[in-house]
């Protein structure tokens, strides 16, 4: 943690979709307290581009040779998944405090492991996940509901997150998307590691077994997949559903938790609260009525205003955190939790058969193994010439 409140200097890593973003952010003055110094990028034609949008920041052509230049303090790290752990080892050992975007990495043995290397040897460094819609209002007031015990018993948990649309082109935009080797997986660990984080970081629950279907290539000629239909299962009986699409449109977002005192449901941003006047565990035991259920009440649940970006949020908390020891918006060890969901979900869908929790990591690596042996090379579109489409955030290296 810093002693004083001069600025934190920032070295990218990864100059694409997402990295880009990053520099932008620093670019408009939007991480206060934070400036970027440095990018690094195997590709020369991302350093290039750098050049045209930023010219006085520092390129460099490998993450090793940024770490050793002096001229950071800090790391956001926007590469392939597969590469998160090692680079995140890498700027540890050279004294770097680090943020990594999602997900932590594909499979939940080598994020142990990344975890396992950093409480062994460098907890006097930060180390934060770019969990960004942690910032989002309504998700922290249920949060906060949730764990101050307003709705009683959690009963049931609901996500029909289908909103995920993406075209062939945007599979087309990179070599390495929508591949086994190359990203590890789908829509799970592309776009629903934010899903999967706040699902459990909302309730406090992890379930202890997971049932699902998934299809590889339903909606796109991909070796991934597309389509997920999950089951949760948790120790004390409640039940969760997570259902997930990129081939949907339009798709749903809609968010409902069952608990003893009512049902909360989010969809478009607004969250509802159909508040029972009695728990209904207790009602259910001594009511004289056959049909009908206990008084409710009907309450949309204020939340603040929402931030106008949710990323910059997560890099002021970071910087915030280096200069004064204040909490960050998520740590970077918590990104194992959803990331061992998704894990199972992905498994267990694949493979037709349940997955228990804790996930067997040798067991999911040797899935991937199979995957990349069943359906590598299956991905049939074309690289495409031209960056990906405005609004797509998944990261990008090479």
């Amino acid at each position: 943690m810093s002693t004083s409140l001069n600025p934190v200097r920032f070295g990218i890593i990864g100059y694409g979709n997402m990295g880009s973003s990053h520099a932008r952010f620093f670019a408009q003055n939007k991480v206060p307290g934070g400036q970027l110094a440095a990018v690094a990028d195997v590709d020369p034609a991302r350093l290039a581009a750098l050049k045209a949008d930023h010219p006085h920041i520092a390129a460099f052509g490998t993450h090793h040779e940024m770490l050793k230049s002096g001229l950071i303090d800090a790391v956001i790290i926007a590469v392939p998944h597969y590469d998160h752990p090692s680079i995140a080892i890498d700027s540890f050992a050279a004294g770097m405090h680090v943020m990594c975007e999602k997900p932590l990495c594909v499979s939940v043995k080598a994020g142990r492991a990344l975890i396992a290397e950093y409480e062994a040897k460098y907890t006097h460094l930060k180390f934060g996940i770019m969990f960004n819609q942690r910032s989002n209002t309504v998700f922290r007031k249920l949060r906060e509901l949730i764990a101050a015990g307003e709705m009683g018993r959690i009963l049931r948990v609901t996500w029909l997150i289908t909103d995920w649309f993406r075209s062939d082109a945007y599979y087309a935009s990179g070599g390495w998307r929508a591949t086994w080797a190359g990203e590890g997986g789908g829509v799970l660990i592309n776009q629903c590691p934010h899903n999967l984080d706040l699902i459990q970081w909302i309730t406090g629950m992890m379930p202890k077994r997971v049932i699902a279907h998934a299809s590889v290539g339903k909606y796109h000629p991909i070796e991934v997949e597309d389509d997920v239909h999950a089951t949760l299962l948790y120790e004390d009986g409640a039940v969760g559903h997570f259902i997930t699409t990129t081939g949907e449109c339009p798709g749903s977002n809609r968010l409902e938790i069952s608990g003893d005192r009512g049902r909360i449901v989010v969809d478009n941003g607004v969250m509802t609260w159909n508040r029972t006047r009695v728990p209904v565990l207790d009602y259910n035991k001594t009511t004289s009525q056959h049909f009908m259920g206990p008084e409710r009440w009907d309450v949309q649940v204020p939340v603040g205003a929402q931030p106008q970006e949710q990323h910059p949020e997560v890099l002021k908390a970071f910087v915030k955190c280096l200069q004064t020891g204040s909490p960050m918006m998520a740590e970077g060890v918590e990104g194992i939790r959803g990331l061992e969901l998704g894990n199972a979900i992905m498994m267990a869908g694949l493979t037709g058969k349940p997955v228990d929790l804790p996930v067997d990591g040798d067991a999911f690596d040797a899935f991937i193994e199979d995957m990349k042996k069943t359906y590598g090379g299956r991905k049939t579109l074309a690289v495409a010439d031209t960056a990906a489409p405005a609004g797509d955030f998944s990261s990008s290296f090479r």
